[in-house]
This record gives C-alpha cells, sequence and structure tokens, in this order.
C-alpha cells in the first residue's frame, strides 16, 4: 500500500504536506542507503521497493556492484520509481566522469573525460553539451540524482582524493564556478537533481576522509567557499553534498567534530553565511573519518542536529539488509524525546518535498 503518498498528491502546501504525514514517514525520506543486488528481482532489490512504497525509504545509492547491465538499471530503477509514483525516491550514483563513474564502457555506457581534462579541453559552453549527453543517458535509466558537480579546487598538487584523480576543474574559483554551472544546467535539462561536492572543500586536503579522519585546518582557504557562494547565489544549487573534515577554527566545542555533523559548518556557514536554503546530504557516512569516531546513533542524531536533511548511507561498511530501518528507529527515537528534533526532521522533510517536486 501507498499508505503516505496518496495524502501528497493534492497537498496544497508543504506546511499541510508536514501536518498529513506521519512522522515516520517524514523521517524515511531523510534516509538514502546503498544495497546489494543488481537485478530487479534480487532481493535485496524488492525489500528497497517495499521500503519505498512505504515511506520508510527516501531514495537509493548504486555502486559499481549493482551494475550488471544498462538493461537490469533500467529495470530496477523503474521498479523503485513505480513504488513510489506520487514522491519519486532519489535514485542516486556518482557519475562524475574520469575515474568516478558507476556506469562504464564495460555495460555500454559513454564514458566521458575527468573534470580536469573537460576543464582544459572545452569551453563551458562546450563543457555543457557533453555533459547534456551524459545526463540524459542517465536520465534514460531512470536516475533522478547524479552526485556532482565537484565544487572542490585543485589547490593541492599532493591531494589524494580530488587531485589524484583529476576531479576538480582549476584552482581558481570563478573557474570551477562556471564549469560548476554547466554541469548543473545540463542535468537539470535532463530532469535530474544534482549535488555540490565536498562542501567546505576537500581540495586542499592532505589526507582521504575515506581512510580516516582528515584535518583541513592549515591547509583549507576561505576561497574554497566561493564555487559554493557564487552557485547558491544564482539559485543553481539543489543539493550539497557535506564532507567530514576537520577544521580546528570551526570546531564546536565538544571534540573534534567533521563538517558533516557540525552546526557551525551546516547552520551556521552554510546556511547562515552563505544563505543556503535547500537540501543538504551527508557524504557517505560509513567512510572511516566517520565510522572508526563514532556509533551509528552518534553519527545520525549529531547530523540532524547539525542541520543535515539526508543521511547518506553506501551500507558497505555496516553491510546489514535492515540498516535503512536502524537508522529510522534511531530518528523516531530521539524525535520522541525532543521537540527540537522532530521540528527538525519536519523541516527537512519540507525541503526533500519541495526537491523532489522537480525530478521528472
Amino acid at each position: 500500500m501507498r499508505r503516505f503518498l496518496s495524502t501528497l498528491v493534492a497537498l496544497a502546501s508543504l506546511a499541510s504536506a508536514a501536518h498529513a504525514v506521519p512522522l515516520e514517514q517524514m523521517a524515511g525520506q531523510m534516509i538514502v542507503i546503498g544495497f546489494e543486488g543488481n537485478t530487479a528481482d534480487s532481493a535485496s532489490v524488492k525489500a528497497l521497493a517495499e521500503e519505498l512504497e512505504a515511506g520508510r525509504l527516501g531514495g537509493v545509492m548504486y555502486l559499481k556492484k549493482n551494475v550488471k547491465s544498462l538493461a537490469d538499471v533500467r529495470e530496477m530503477n523503474a521498479l523503485f520509481r513505480a513504488a513510489a509514483p506520487d514522491l519519486l525516491p532519489f535514485i542516486t550514483l556518482d557519475q562524475e566522469g574520469g575515474s568516478v563513474e558507476r556506469l562504464t564502457k564495460d555495460v555500454g555506457f559513454t564514458e566521458i573525460a575527468n573534470a580536469r581534462t573537460i576543464a582544459a579541453r572545452n569551453t563551458p559552453e562546450e563543457a555543457q553539451a557533453i555533459y547534456a549527453r551524459m545526463a540524459a543517458a542517465i536520465a534514460d535509466l531512470g536516475f533522478s540524482v547524479n552526485f556532482g558537480p565537484v565544487a572542490d579546487l585543485d589547490s593541492n598538487p599532493d591531494n589524494q582524493v580530488i587531485a589524484r584523480f583529476g576531479r576538480a576543474y582549476s584552482a581558481d574559483p570563478a573557474t570551477v564556478s562556471a564549469y560548476d554551472a554547466a554541469f548543473i544546467a545540463a542535468h537539470h535539462q535532463a530532469g535530474l537533481v544534482t549535488a555540490l561536492k565536498h562542501f567546505p572543500g576537500h581540495g586542499s586536503s592532505t589526507a582521504d576522509s575515506h581512510e580516516g579522519f582528515v584535518d583541513i585546518t592549515k591547509s583549507w582557504s576561505a576561497n574554497e567557499l566561493d564555487p559554493y557562494r557564487t552557485l547558491i547565489a544564482e539559485g543553481s544549487a539543489d543539493m550539497v553534498m557535506i564532507g567530514h573534515l576537520y577544521h580546528a577554527d570551526y570546531a564546536d566545542g565538544d571534540g573534534e567534530t567533521p563538517s558533516s555533523l557540525s552546526p557551525r559548518w551546516i547552520d551556521g556557514v552554510l546556511r547562515g553565511e552563505l544563505g543556503f536554503d535547500g537540501v543538504v546530504i551527508s557524504d557517505d557516512l560509513e567512510m572511516g573519518a566517520i565510522r572508526d569516531h563514532f556509533t551509528l546513533e552518534q553519527t545520525v542524531i549529531k547530523a540532524v542536529r547539525a542541520g543535515m536533511d539526508v543521511l547518506l548511507f553506501s551500507n558497505t561498511a555496516y553491510q546489514r539488509p535492515g540498516l535503512g530501518g536502524e537508522v529510522l528507529a534511531i530518528l523516531l527515537a530521539e524525535a520522541a524525546a525532543d521537540p527540537e528534533f522532530a521540528a527538525r526532521i519536519e523541516a527537512s522533510f519540507e525541503r526533500i518535498v519541495a526537491l523532489k517536486a522537480r525530478i521528472e
């Protein structure tokens, strides 16, 4: 049964939506989960579709392991969309180009160059045409979100996660903003949602947050915020993805809290200073920078209290079929104990609904 989706069809406003939908289903929209399986008849895929239909899940995350063939991807995405037709799920992937691609030539998808190469060889207008072809192909498969563009600056040539793979367009913020805008416009043309990443800036870092704790106190510069400032002011930013980065000057007073769990960064800088009022999504909350320092319960509660709207779990470290349900239970338990926490869930739900209304 589509228990809550039917209530959304005739909503006159987001406020009425929040009052009409049970808290459980508002909280469910905040969860995006990775999965096992690569065909529509996989048990894990069917289970996800059931969670989407019940409103206990807001979306799914693809990794390469989920891509057996383009035909299978299209069939799985059709199943996910059919499960929640009135509030379409975030069906997400990382398809930047270069080495960061879930859809590859091995399954017949046309690959493109990485960001650095695109910027070196093409004007922003030419880049937009390249991205438009890629975005159209992604949309044709049924995806609704591409986790890009990279808004990091190519400022540290020894960077292990950005520069090493040519993922940033330039060390110049204005150049990055121009190519980010081209990427976003191309995806909007295809009916897709994008996510600027990795706030507040991973390009100057000297470590990889996939592996563990990353301290950017000595390497980070304020101009790493410039692409976000520009694109937010232009109204181009759909989502902003928060990285797992620590800066001592932005500490919250409770130890070494990374930006993804930090009220100073999310509510303070991103929403307050830069004026972003859209959806804030975490980078994978199973990366070493988070998993090695916080329990699942601490991660979920801290992220929401910091201002996070969407909690992204790849389900590669936990590898539990019921992970989404565990996250939902944590959200509901904290909301029952704290009305302010429940109000944050409601506010996140409203932002998510507004964004999902733009998905085609």
